[in-house]
């Protein structure tokens, strides 16, 4: 007994499934609709924007972030490498780092059983 027809039946029972996901029809987009107007009278106070300053500082570029003046995070992008952030938490003044803007929840991973 030969192993060809074998091992040709095993990759096409395998490769079905991508076939048939390939070939499905994608479903009907519809566009979203409009968001509706604000409510009348309404008018966005300025002073909750964030203010964004970008400044350069050696090679690296710095944007500071403020809202009624107070500075409560700044992207340190260097030439090389990835841009991290200095976010004061607590608007006590003392800013802490952090890679990304991610929210730090992360799901325990416990080792129940290893073999």
């Amino acid at each position: 007994m030969s192993l060809r027809p074998l091992i040709a039946a095993l990759l096409l029972a395998l490769a079905s499934p991508v076939i048939a996901q390939t070939e499905a029809a994608p479903p009907a987009l519809q566009p979203l609709p409009e968001p509706p107007p604000p409510p009348p009278g309404y008018e966005p106070d300025p002073a909750l924007e964030p203010q964004v300053t970008i400044l350069k500082r050696g090679e690296d570029t710095v944007e500071e972030y403020r809202i009624n003046g107070r500075l409560y995070m700044v992207k340190v992008t260097p030439p090389h490498g990835t841009p991290y952030y200095l976010i004061d938490r607590q608007g006590d003044g003392v800013f802490h780092r952090q890679d990304s803007l991610s929210t730090d929840i992360r799901p325990p991973m416990w080792v129940i059983f290893t073999f």
